[in-house]
């Protein structure tokens, strides 16, 4: 799975997807599943244990290309 990050979101997402299909999740102000398109329930779960663990990493890197 890959993060993307977006400028045209007023809150922090990060879109994740592989083979299998999609999903969209909000950063702040906490981790939380926008939508999902095709992913398993395990493949969610793991993307979001993801973006837990590197969650300072995924932050910095949206501030980076995203400054307010």
């Amino acid at each position: 799975m890959s993060p993307t990050i977006f400028r045209e979101e007023p809150r922090m997402p990060v879109h994740v997807q592989n083979q299998h299909g999609k999903a969209k999740f909000w950063l702040s102000p906490q981790i939380e599943l926008a939508k999902s398109t095709g992913l398993s329930q395990h493949e969610i779960t793991e993307a979001s244990s993801l973006i837990t663990e590197h969650h300072n990493d995924i932050h910095n890197a949206w501030h980076q290309h995203v400054p307010r």
